[in-house]
């Protein structure tokens, strides 16, 4: 069946618009925009990759024909994540079972490990993981994995190692059915010189680095022996804070 293709409102036809649109302006009444309630969400830790416990909700409904998996962002937690939260509902109301988690380094997760964001090196692991655990909790295949922004390298990153993966925790090969992603470049060099190629850019790259030094600034609350204050404090950009938070503490130079 073929579908007709998106065409926005003439004021969101430009991509930095959609973004600060989703950004600054929906959050404020996107749950006047759908019929669907919420989910009767339960609390859950789930263990990811080298035993990281991962905070997350699951929800499921009467007779699941699959579930949904996902997560958001560079930034966020899944209180604030609208977008994140209208995918559950949406999913939640056509019978898909749902988890949504914080990912590493992020929200109540980052209150349960001092452990940092790897870019998605282990962070697709986690998907799989959480998949498995969730199985063994009632939540039936198929399996999709989603997410958007940064996020949605991570989920790529879980349908790239769901092959050589599910079967060591459990799954079948063909419980987790693939996965559907926002997402900028792959490559992170491309993405983050395209920021630093224009002052609204670079103006971009400070937001999201500010909130990157709040997860930041939360660990080390937390976690006080783990996080050297005075690296937070260099961490002025998206770049500096993967030289100082996640390149060399995956063993690269």
């Amino acid at each position: 069946m073929g579908y007709p293709s998106y065409t926005p409102p003439w004021f969101l036809k430009n991509g930095l618009a959609m973004t600060l649109y989703a950004a600054f302006w929906i959050p404020r009444f996107w749950e006047e925009t759908t019929t669907f309630p919420k989910p009767s969400y339960q609390e859950k830790i789930f263990i990811g990759a080298n035993d990281v416990p991962i905070f997350g909700w699951m929800a499921i409904p009467e007779n699941p024909k699959g579930t949904i998996i996902g997560t958001y962002g560079i930034t966020g937690e899944l209180d604030n994540q609208w977008f994140l939260q209208l995918l559950g509902r949406k999913a939640y109301a056509q019978g898909y079972a749902v988890i949504l988690f914080d990912w590493r380094a992020h929200g109540k997760t980052a209150l349960l490990s001092e452990t940092l964001t790897s870019d998605g090196i282990y962070e697709g692991q986690d998907f799989v993981h959480i998949a498995a655990q969730a199985k063994a909790m009632g939540c039936p295949p198929n399996f999709w994995f989603t997410a958007y922004s940064l996020g949605g390298q991570l989920a790529l990153w879980g349908a790239k190692l769901a092959d050589s993966l599910a079967p060591e925790l459990g799954l079948a090969e063909t419980d987790i059915s693939g996965c559907a992603v926002i997402c900028p470049s792959l490559e992170a060099q491309r993405s983050l010189s395209y920021l630093d190629s224009s002052p609204l850019g670079r103006n971009l790259d400070r937001g999201i680095t500010k909130n990157l030094k709040k997860l930041l600034w939360l660990i080390h609350e937390h976690h006080p022996d783990f996080i050297d204050p005075e690296a937070i404090e260099r961490a002025d950009s998206i770049w500096k804070f993967d030289e100082e938070f996640v390149i060399e503490k995956l063993g690269f130079s």
